[in-house]
């Protein structure tokens, strides 16, 4: 039996971003600033690590205060009630060169499996002596299907905020002894 290495997610070299459609001609980028995760192996190429991570809802950044204010409302995220988005794998697998993450997503008080794509970047030692693992996970999910169904109808018809959003997740774990 293999033994099981833990790897911590290193937040000054990692980054959560999302991106969603406003006005269905233009994105918008957010970003969220506070996170943590980690992963757990039993071989050497990750196949089969055990995921998770969790958010605070609270660090959301879009570079509008106002909007920031809206989206942490209770018609958005309601981060009073609910203030972690989390994730949770159920599996991780080869795809060729790179992984399929498929977990379940707790988003408010809804949980949903989503699957996503992970390209992995590599393995690397740092100058401290730490050895470090690089991913970059991607997807798309639809915010509606985690109850966010705020919409908004401009005075001509069009729909402010599309439903698809974009997550572009950049992540390096570091090993643990």
């Amino acid at each position: 039996m293999a033994t099981a290495t833990k790897w911590v997610l290193d937040p000054m070299h990692s980054e959560v971003q999302f991106k969603v459609k406003h006005l269905v001609i233009s994105t918008v980028t957010g970003s969220f600033k506070t996170f943590e995760g980690e992963l757990t192996t039993e071989s050497d190429d990750f196949e089969g690590a055990d995921v998770s991570f969790s958010l605070d809802v609270n660090s959301i950044d879009t570079n509008q205060e106002m909007r920031d204010g809206h989206l942490k409302s209770a018609e958005f995220f309601d981060a009073e009630t609910y203030p972690k988005i989390s994730f949770k794998s159920t599996s991780f697998t080869k795809d060729g060169d790179d992984y399929k993450l498929t977990g379940d997503l707790t988003i408010k008080d809804v949980t949903k499996p989503v699957t996503l794509d992970v390209e992995h970047g590599g393995v690397a030692g740092d100058f401290y002596g730490n050895t470090k693992a690089g991913f970059e996970v991607t997807g798309k999910i639809n915010r509606k299907d985690f109850g966010l169904v705020w919409d908004g109808v401009t005075e001509a018809g069009s729909v402010v905020l599309g439903s698809d959003i974009k997550l572009i997740i950049n992540v390096q774990f570091a090993k643990q002894a």
